[in-house]
């Protein structure tokens, strides 16, 4: 099976619960930012989403869909470095500002999850997730 539609399929079987979160993170980092794609925040934040999506299609496609998908987002960790710095520039009270620090929060929250389930990974879960075929 092709590791997009794996990846796909896998995330539709997740809990509900996951799929709500999931629906923020998305609604975030990757239709929010549409709304502005004349600032080069929401750009970077649209761009490092899609990377990061591609990025666990393969590890989806070598690794199936197990915890290790929270390497997936390693590559948030610049991306915060860099969102955090540009927050003194954008004024806190207008909706850019409140979406630039929603992503901050979401995306520092779903990176700890992450961890946990990369180290979970290593130290032996590497059963799949949810059933994918």
């Amino acid at each position: 099976m092709n590791a997009i539609m794996k990846f796909n399929r896998g995330v539709l079987r997740l809990r509900v619960g996951v799929k709500l979160w999931l629906l923020i993170v998305i609604a975030a980092n990757l239709l929010v930012p549409l709304m502005y794609l004349g600032r080069s925040e929401a750009r970077i934040v649209l761009l490092t989403f899609l990377a990061s999506y591609f990025l666990m299609v393969v590890i989806t496609g070598t690794n199936g869909f197990t915890r290790l998908l929270g390497l997936g987002h390693i590559l948030w960790i610049p991306l915060l470095i860099f969102l955090v710095g540009r927050l003194g520039s954008i004024p806190a009270g207008d909706l850019y500002g409140v979406w630039a620090r929603s992503v901050v929060v979401l995306n520092l929250i779903s990176l700890v999850i992450d961890a946990i389930d990369v180290v979970r990974f290593a130290r032996g879960e590497r059963s799949e997730i949810v059933c994918v075929r």
